[in-house]
């Protein structure tokens, strides 16, 4: 998944920002890596936002990418970079395609269970380190995405590389929850300044995307029709522009269950808000021929559109109330309950 700090070392784009903007090939397709690339964003973030309705929130901060500093060279730097998403990529991907794979399965073959358990010292000071069950589906889905995963360092293919890219995004969309509309809105508003300075103010966008080879951004060639899957002149949109909108899109998704109307108001409205935003910032960047920060058009399009639209229904009060509880305070919520119940 790309964190805020990889959202602005991923953010570097051909379609989006950072990287050159070259317009050789038609216009055909040009249009097809630009609506490829506004798809492959949406449905990590269509998909996330309903999987994020169920999910634990209870995940740790140390499942986040780290941030890399330029010390060493750009050699080892993408060697590096190779393995750690090597290994990243394949849980990511594994994680995806796990609901699939439940759907899939067929129901005459026999679906064993298994446990991976490590244990520290002997008899009553023994303590579990692993305890992992997983059964027949999950070791099906690790050996497909485990295939990706060597295809991708072998090769560093484009739709390898957007499969993981998915995969991180998706998970990212679904698992990294914000508690409330105030917080989101403060990390937009803090992102969509970074993003701007970054992009305008400097070039160091345009030298990470250039140099990092990493699934930290989706990628379309432009030239598809005219060389086919060997093509190399690439869109790209920075995972970041996904992800980091798409958990305030969740966020609205969960507000929208909690009001218990039966509706999903504010998802759609963010999730279409969404669409113009990053429609737009394609319009521009193709207009003045200059990369843009997609955060530019994506901040106030996802935030503005649903804001007004609880102000026009009266629900702004309720909106900014709206808080999701921790994991440790929803199970002292429920012993308080259970105790009274008791008395």
């Amino acid at each position: 998944m790309a964190d805020v700090e990889q959202n602005a070392a991923g953010n570097g784009s051909d379609a989006v920002n950072g990287t050159a903007v070259r317009f050789v090939s038609s216009a055909e397709g040009t249009a097809l890596a630009y609506g490829s690339l506004l798809l492959m964003a949406l449905l990590p973030i269509f998909f996330g936002a309903l999987k994020s309705v169920g999910c634990s929130k209870s995940k740790s901060a140390s499942d986040m990418p780290e941030t890399i500093t330029i010390i060493f060279s750009q050699e080892y730097i993408n060697l590096l970079l190779s393995m750690y998403f090597f290994v990243l990529g394949i849980l990511a991907l594994s994680h995806t395609m796990s609901p699939f794979m439940c759907r899939v399965f067929p129901a005459n073959v026999p679906n064993k269970q298994y446990q991976l358990l490590f244990t520290q010292g002997s008899g009553e000071s023994k303590e579990e380190i692993v305890n992992y069950e997983f059964d027949t589906k999950d070791l099906i889905c690790l050996v497909i995405s485990s295939v990706v995963g060597v295809w991708y360092v072998l090769k560093k293919h484009w739709i390898a590389n957007n499969l993981f890219g998915l995969a991180f995004a998706l998970n990212g969309v679904e698992l990294l929850h914000l508690n409330n509309v105030s917080t989101g809105c403060i990390l937009l508003g803090g992102l969509f300044v970074y993003d701007v300075f970054w992009v305008f103010g400097t070039n160091v966008m345009v030298t990470v995307a250039k140099s990092f080879e990493a699934p930290i951004k989706l990628v379309f060639p432009q030239d598809l029709l005219e060389k086919g899957l060997d093509a190399r002149n690439f869109a790209m949109l920075g995972l970041g522009d996904i992800v980091i909108p798409g958990i305030f899109i969740a966020l609205l998704l969960r507000f929208d269950v909690s009001l218990k109307k039966n509706t999903r108001t504010y998802f759609y409205t963010s999730f279409l808000a969404y669409i113009f935003g990053l429609g737009l910032t394609i319009f521009v960047m193709h207009t003045f021929k200059h990369a843009q920060p997609a955060l530019l058009y994506l901040v106030p399009a996802c935030v503005g559109f649903p804001v007004l639209l609880a102000l026009f229904k009266g629900d702004l009060t309720e909106m900014f109330r709206y808080e999701e509880s921790l994991p440790e305070e929803a199970s002292s919520k429920e012993e308080v309950t259970e105790s009274d119940k008791d008395k």
